[in-house]
């Protein structure tokens, strides 16, 4: 594997290590989510509960131990959760995108390495047929066809490996998207049932 990987050029490098980090970056969100997972559960109603008890201090306190994007979305709203509408509105708004924008840490650097990936597989390629073809124009022309299909197949070992690379990053990134929408589709449920019971 390794002599055939080797045969692919110094732009097999490149893409390895576009897959080590795409590797890393997969991991941290898939354990990020699952410590999440369970936090933030039913706290909406729980703080709602404790709100209409007139325990305001008890709700903030379950809002900020819960220690979840949900949790500080709540201890945000409870802040001004006196004052008019627009404010609160705006406030819980801008807590869930802060939260939002957290949960999609390191997305945008998946999808571009997904992206590149392949572009740098067909880099090699293209760097590789200029040189097969470099290496007829020095014998004149005159090359067998096993030369030939031999400087071809290892040009284009590049663009194998690059899509090989490529195809589970964008894979993973549409799952992570698609977990990280799930959260939001949460805080915004949450921050509804909240702005129900305080808003008259």
């Amino acid at each position: 594997m390794f002599d055939l990987l080797a045969k692919g050029g110094v732009l097999v490098i490149p893409i390895l290590l576009c897959s080590v980090f795409a590797l890393a970056i997969f991991l941290e969100r898939l354990i990020r989510f699952a410590r999440l997972r369970k936090r933030g559960a039913g706290l909406a109603k729980k703080v709602v509960a404790l709100i209409q008890s007139g325990d305001d201090a008890g709700a903030i306190e379950a809002s900020v131990q819960s220690n979840s994007p949900m949790g500080y979305v709540l201890s945000q709203a409870m802040e001004v959760k006196d004052k008019e509408r627009e404010t609160l509105e705006t406030v819980i708004v801008h807590a869930t995108e802060e939260q939002v924008r957290d949960l999609s840490s390191y997305l945008q650097a998946l999808a571009t390495i997904g992206n590149i990936t392949p572009l740098l597989g067909l880099l090699g390629t293209v760097i590789g047929m200029i040189k097969a073809f470099m290496v007829i124009q020095e014998m004149g022309g005159k090359v067998n066809a096993a030369v030939l299909a031999g400087g071809i197949w290892e040009a284009m070992l590049t663009t194998a490996l690059g899509l090989s690379v490529a195809l589970p990053i964008i894979l993973a990134h549409s799952y992570l998207v698609s977990r990280v929408n799930q959260y939001e589709a949460r805080l915004q449920d949450g921050a509804i049932t909240f702005m129900k019971a305080v808003i008259q």
